[in-house]
């Protein structure tokens, strides 16, 4: 279970962008049985510059939002977290 914030923020992110994020999974193969938010429970965000990068995550997948924007899905691996640069394991556009 997370807490409440981190619950909180994981949620508004995936619904406020939520069929941009099933997009980004069934593109790359990743949607497995479907998108389920409540399987989401890891968040991870940084500033670089003016733009917040933010990764959430479940057990199996990672979707990299910019801003808001979730712009990136990948299978989700635990080097991620700990890496100094998380953004360099997705596709960033333009």
């Amino acid at each position: 279970m997370t807490a409440p914030t981190v619950e909180a923020a994981i949620h508004e992110l995936m619904d406020l962008a939520w069929n941009v994020v099933y997009e980004l999974l069934e593109e790359r193969g990743l949607l497995a049985d479907g998108l389920f938010v409540e399987e989401y429970t890891g968040i991870h965000s940084w500033l670089d510059g003016p733009k917040r990068y933010t990764v959430v995550h479940s057990r199996q997948v990672a979707v990299l939002f910019v801003e808001t924007r979730p712009v990136d899905a990948i299978a989700f691996h635990h080097e991620l977290l700990g890496v100094g640069d998380p953004a360099s394991y997705f596709t960033l556009p333009g």
